[in-house]
C-alpha cells in the first residue's frame, strides 16, 4: 500500500491566473508532483526489498532517491497552499498575521529587504531548485535558503514556511527563460495566512531541536 499520496489542489487550475496559467498548474500538479509521490513510494518498496534480502549494493542510490522524491513531495505540498488567487502584498497586523510580519522585520530588517533576498535567492538558484523562507529553531529566527534540486543545501532542522518553485517546469510554458519575471510575479499570489500558520506551527516544534 502506498505511503504517500498526491494531495488535491486547494483551488481549481485557473485560480492563480494571470500569474500562473491553468496549463502549468495542471501539468505541474498532476504530472510532476505525482511523479515525486510515485518515486518516494517506489523507493520505499525497493528499500524494503533490500532489507529483506540483506542486499545493500544500491543503498547509496536508494537513500538519495528517497531524499529527492520525498523532499519534492513535501515542498510541492507546501507550495500549493502557499498560493491563493486573492493573495499578495505583504503580511500586516491588520490581516491577523502581525507576528509573522514582526518576525520578518526582526530577521531581515524590513519586509522590503526580505523580499529582495528571497527573490534573488530564488531567481539565482543554480540549476533546478527552490527559494525558501524557513524557521530556524536553534536561533528562533527566519532565514532564506537556496534549495538545490529538492533536498540539497538545507540547514538541518529548518522548517520551510514559504517556498518559491524555481524549477523550469513551474514557469517555462508561460515565462519561457525569464525566471526572474516569474519570481517577481509570485509575490502577487502569496497566501500570508497560510505562511503565518506554518510559522506558528514551526515555533511550537522548537523543543524538538537541541543545539
Amino acid at each position: 500500500m502506498a505511503v504517500y499520496t498526491l494531495p488535491e489542489l486547494p483551488y481549481d487550475y485557473a485560480a492563480l491566473e494571470p500569474v500562473i496559467n491553468p496549463q502549468i498548474i495542471e501539468l505541474h500538479h498532476d504530472k510532476h508532483h505525482a511523479a515525486y509521490v510515485k518515486g518516494a513510494n517506489d523507493t520505499l518498496e525497493q528499500l524494503e526489498e533490500a532489507r529483506d534480502k540483506e542486499a545493500w549494493g544500491t543503498i547509496n542510490g536508494l537513500e538519495k532517491n528517497l531524499a529527492f522524491h520525498l523532499s519534492g513531495h513535501i515542498l510541492h505540498s507546501i507550495y500549493w497552499h502557499n498560493m491563493t488567487g486573492d493573495g499578495g502584498g505583504e503580511p500586516l497586523a491588520a490581516d491577523g498575521v502581525g507576528e509573522l510580519a514582526d518576525a520578518i522585520t526582526e530577521s531581515f530588517g524590513s519586509f522590503a529587504k526580505f523580499r529582495s533576498q528571497l527573490t534573488k535567492a530564488s531567481a539565482t538558484t543554480q540549476g533546478s531548485g527552490w527559494g525558501v523562507l524557513a524557521y530556524e529553531p536553534v536561533s528562533g529566527r527566519l532565514i532564506v535558503e537556496q534549495v538545490y534540486d529538492h533536498q540539497g543545501n538545507v540547514g538541518q532542522g529548518s522548517v520551510p514556511i514559504l517556498v518559491f518553485d524555481a524549477w523550469e517546469h513551474a514557469f517555462y510554458l508561460q515565462y519561457k527563460n525569464q525566471k526572474v519575471d516569474f519570481i517577481e510575479a509570485m509575490w502577487q499570489v502569496v497566501n500570508w495566512q497560510d505562511v503565518a500558520r506554518r510559522y506558528d506551527r514551526a515555533k511550537a516544534r522548537t523543543g524538538l531541536i537541541t543545539p
